[in-house]
């Protein structure tokens, strides 16, 4: 007899979520590093990121825990295991991450349901693009970061980058957000969700939505991320550091290795523990 649980997801399950989208985030986040960047006249054609992966495990399952699991991944892997921390400036970088993946999370009652895992999908991604471009452009009209701006035209800052955040949208993010998230929940709804003993999610069983209170906190959140962004920019980093060791090919095999043994191990945790549970 199925003992899957429905409609909720206890901590034990949650950590799981959460650590295997650090894994598998981390190690992406690890294997861009690898993908050269191609410049066609003024369009710059470059891998940013994978964020399909915690895209797909946020609709799938808890979407705070996929949303917490790729930022701390992004951070641990693509930075501290890289050989480099920027203190306070990682703030924003984690926060952005975790509010976009968290919207698009949030966004999918029904994974079935194509249309709305494409509109989220894209959503999410152009959330948190659009976020780190105001925080860019903030820094420049605050005055923290130097710009070099056309000659009479300070408002080149928003031309620049606002045709960065097109350029990201529209190749990493179509790419490698919105048509590999398209096809993995789909594929994979109904099918992993067993690996933890929860039932898929639906429509009818899902609390789902942007609440009022869900945007509140994902403003403060971002409001925060600026603050944090413009202190680091100003000189209050708190603990920054880079090693001698700092993005060399053996600290990056090192980071691969880790992150991809990580998500192998949880793997097999969730396969034993959701045999286990459907044995029952």
């Amino acid at each position: 007899m199925s003992t899957l649980e429905k409609n909720t997801v206890n901590q034990s399950q949650k950590l799981m979520i959460f650590v295997l989208t650090m894994s598998l985030y981390g190690l992406a986040t690890l294997f861009t590093e690898l993908i050269p960047k191609f410049q066609i006249g003024l369009v710059e054609l470059s891998v940013e990121f994978f964020l399909f992966i915690p895209l797909t495990l946020a609709m799938l399952f808890d979407p705070l825990s996929a949303a917490l699991g790729a930022a701390t991944g992004e951070l641990v892997f693509s930075e501290i295991m890289l050989g480099q921390f920027g203190g306070l400036g990682e703030l924003e970088k984690f926060l952005t991450v975790t509010i976009g993946v968290y919207i698009a999370g949030r966004m999918v009652r029904d994974p079935k349901n194509r249309a709305m895992v494409g509109v989220a999908a894209i959503t999410g991604t152009a959330a948190q693009l659009l976020m780190g471009t105001i925080v860019d452009i903030a820094k420049v009209q605050f005055a923290v970061e130097d710009f070099e701006a056309v000659a009479g035209l300070p408002e080149s800052v928003f031309a620049t980058e606002g045709f960065a955040f097109l350029n990201d949208l529209l190749f990493s993010g179509i790419f490698f957000c919105l048509l590999p998230t398209l096809y993995l929940v789909p594929k994979l709804y109904g099918k992993i969700e067993p690996l933890l003993g929860m039932a898929p999610r639906t429509a009818a069983s899902t609390t789902s939505g942007l609440s009022p209170k869900a945007i509140l906190i994902c403003v403060i959140g971002f409001v925060c991320a600026i603050a944090a962004e413009l202190a680091a920019t100003a000189g209050m980093s708190l603990v920054d550091w880079e090693a001698e060791w700092a993005e060399s090919g053996t600290a990056l095999a090192s980071g691969m290795v880790v992150a991809a043994a990580l998500a192998v191990i949880i793997l097999l945790v969730m396969r034993k523990n959701g045999e286990g549970k459907t044995a029952c």
